[in-house]
């Protein structure tokens, strides 16, 4: 039986809520130009952050937003680490990124290796005007230079830490849990 001691959960459903409505407006309110946005959620968890993201923002300016999925899995820099069948998801960007603001939506931001996989396939589809990070949690232990532009939480922790971040649509629950290592 699990040992649920060693879990704490840093945000509830409501919390989750609530976040994505403030990083919605904080995004509307750092581009002038809603038309131009466009939202990339990465796989697996950004993309459902990124179709709620979508809701929250056509539902408050009446617009219509473009989203894209992306899988950055062969674009891993320690893709021979982790197994020698990957699982490969759906990357799917069925719009022209030219001109476009695209903000880039993860679940957890820590070390910036998804983050930098990300920007190398992005480009692959064109050169857009912009691209911005949306990160549901921020756990810090960068080992490359990125920030998010828009973080819903922050959370310290130390390197022997999970953040977990269940979804509904993928786990049947909204919750980001912190706990050990197994």
């Amino acid at each position: 039986m699990k040992d649920k001691s060693k879990e704490k959960t840093v945000l509830t459903c409501q919390d989750i809520e609530k976040t994505l409505l403030r990083l919605s407006h904080q995004v509307l309110e750092k581009n002038s130009n809603p038309k131009k946005i466009a939202l990339v959620g990465i796989q697996t968890r950004g993309v459902p952050l990124a179709r709620r993201i979508k809701t929250i923002i056509e539902g408050i300016n009446k617009i219509s937003l473009p989203l894209g999925e992306l899988d950055i899995t062969l674009y891993r820099d320690d893709l021979t680490t982790i197994g020698p069948n990957p699982v490969v998801k759906k990357t799917a960007i069925n719009f022209d990124i030219q001109g476009k603001i695209i903000i880039l939506v993860d679940d957890v931001l820590f070390s910036g290796r998804t983050i930098r996989a990300a920007l190398d396939q992005i480009m692959d589809f064109g050169r857009p005007d912009k691209i911005q990070l949306l990160a549901l949690v921020d756990r810090g232990h960068r080992e490359l230079p990125f920030r998010a532009d828009f973080v819903g939480k922050n959370i310290p922790t130390a390197k022997g830490q999970i953040v977990e971040v269940k979804l509904k649509e993928i786990d049947s629950q909204d919750k980001v849990i912190l706990k050990k290592k197994e």
